[in-house]
């Protein structure tokens, strides 16, 4: 079932197994994701640092790791 959230974005770094658990964790629950390397910009390294990975939604909720498919399904109204 698609998600019903408009967009997400999964706040990560390359190299990151979590972060690799929850891409895999969005892709099961069939959320459409964009995913944003922190190492990017000072400003997401500086705020995502320690937390990743994190899933934010467009009305600014966030879910940081850890987390699986039941509560991120929860997490999105699914």
């Amino acid at each position: 079932m698609p998600s019903k959230v408009n967009a997400v974005v999964l706040y990560h770094t390359d190299a990151c197994h979590l972060c690799e658990l929850a891409a895999d964790l969005l892709q099961q629950a069939q959320v459409v994701f964009t995913a944003e390397d922190i190492c990017d910009s000072e400003l997401l390294a500086e705020s995502y640092a320690t937390r990743i990975p994190v899933v934010k939604t467009t009305d600014n909720r966030e879910l940081g790791w850890p987390f699986d498919l039941k509560a991120l399904q929860e997490f999105l109204g699914a």
